[in-house]
């Protein structure tokens, strides 16, 4: 294994990539903290972080993992890189387990934009993630975020970091699924990343008449406008959990399933959602609260 995490280091720093240890099968940086530094060797003037450490020397690198089987950090900044990560829902509770995963919502967003998912340097994570590697364009520093871009849609750039393909946790391996050359951020993408975009103004939504109970033409009603009121970001997450709810009232047949669909469209579309990512969204939370139901009497 320690031969094998040293050429997954060397391997990333062929590439120009700057590596620095991780802790034997785990994502946490290996190297000392601020608060233990004797301020000798490298931190002789001072204190190094794992970012100013990281490095491409083959001798430097053979020389660290001599000492033991770390996983391998890529620091993107100094790599010139910015990363895409595209998480899974880690909450496993009823009303999220089936929420759109960052691909999903990554994908979504490309839809949205006019633009197909760029084709780049992409890896699997041990959790079932996904990273896509860009270029950083050239004179632009950018930082990292966390959901700007959607829920479960991350970016590591200046001051983050990214396990490399080859190390491992007790939740599996990460690997290569793309290993196409990293393609330069493109623009449309780096505006989103400069320019966040402002909150939308929320538009007006009428309620479809429905037929069905009066406890479930409320709930219909009322989880339709939190759909249409979602934060920004958050309008995929929030119509999976609103219509989840509302299956249950299907479930029990107090209100037709199409015309559950048929509110949470408009509903989606309303929010701004496009309609085949309302469709298949919808579609994945009744038939998840429909499976999960329980009787009413003990609901």
């Amino acid at each position: 294994m320690r031969e094998h995490l040293l050429n997954a280091a060397l391997s990333a720093a062929e590439r120009g990539w700057h590596v620095f240890p991780l802790r034997p099968g785990a994502k946490r940086p290996a190297l000392h903290g601020e608060a233990s530094c004797t301020r000798t060797g490298i931190c002789e003037a001072g204190h190094r972080k794992w970012e100013q450490r990281a490095t491409t020397d083959p001798d430097r690198i053979r020389a660290t993992w001599s000492a033991g089987p770390f996983n391998v950090g890529v620091a993107t900044g100094p790599s010139g890189l910015l990363v895409v990560d595209l998480d899974v829902p880690k909450d496993k509770s009823n009303s999220s387990a089936d929420a759109p995963c960052g691909a999903a919502t990554f994908g979504a967003l490309c839809e949205r934009t006019g633009h197909a998912v760029p084709a780049t340097y992409r890896t699997r994570t041990a959790s079932g993630g996904e990273h896509l590697y860009f270029t950083a364009p050239a004179g632009v520093r950018l930082g990292n975020t966390a959901g700007s871009l959607g829920p479960l849609v991350d970016t590591r750039a200046w001051g983050g970091y990214v396990v490399a393909p080859g190390s491992t946790t007790p939740a599996g391996a990460y690997t290569v699924t793309d290993d196409t050359a990293p393609t330069v951020l493109p623009a449309w993408l780096l505006r989103l990343l400069e320019s966040p975009p402002a909150p939308r103004p929320v538009a007006a939504f009428v309620c479809p008449t429905v037929s069905g109970s009066r406890a479930a033409t409320a709930a219909l009603e009322r989880e339709c406008r939190a759909v249409v009121g979602a934060p920004e970001g958050a309008g995929n997450i929030t119509l999976n959990r609103s219509a989840f709810k509302v299956g249950r009232f299907v479930a029990w047949g107090d209100i037709a399933r199409h015309v559950v669909e048929e509110a949470f469209q408009a509903a989606g579309e309303t929010r701004g959602l496009t309609a085949a990512e309302c469709r298949a969204t919808i579609r994945s939370a009744l038939d998840s609260s429909l499976r999960k139901a329980r009787p009413r009497n003990a609901a």
